[in-house]
């Protein structure tokens, strides 16, 4: 098997469809995702590259066509139960705003916590947890 990504490790998360998938987390969240180059009559996914993990998106369309064994799974659990995604990002208010104006559910809304983090808590477009995360620089006093 041809290997994808370039990252020791992976994980896979089926998508209702991938350019929705795509707009949230390259056009909103402005991670590295990249289209995949497949062979003919192998499934289109996304490919987020990160420090020795990949996560790759893929249509839950192809998934059952690939395994149809696992189609009335899908029907019986809701994508994301379990799983939470935490990203590093700059410009957290712009990508709260593009959330809030996508319609996008906010778990926990943006909050500057104690230790020089601006923290938010939202869902993807397919029910994933997101936690978002934008280090500050807190003023050290001269001692």
């Amino acid at each position: 098997m041809l290997k994808v990504h370039r990252s020791q490790h992976s994980i896979q998360l089926a998508v209702t469809q991938l350019v929705v998938t795509e707009a949230f987390y390259a056009g909103i969240l402005e991670l590295p995702v990249r289209r995949s180059f497949t062979s003919k009559g192998a499934p289109d996914h996304l490919i987020i590259d990160m420090d020795g993990v990949a996560i790759i998106f893929v249509e839950e369309s192809d998934v059952i066509k690939a395994h149809p064994v696992l189609e009335p799974r899908f029907s019986m659990f809701p994508r994301g139960i379990g799983i939470t995604l935490h990203f590093e990002v700059t410009e957290i208010e712009d990508i709260r705003d593009a959330v809030m104006e996508e319609g996008l559910e906010i778990l926990y809304p943006l909050e500057l916590k104690p230790y020089g983090v601006k923290e938010m808590w939202c869902f993807d477009p397919d029910g994933y947890l997101i936690v978002l995360d934008e280090i500050i620089q807190l003023n050290k006093k001269v001692l």
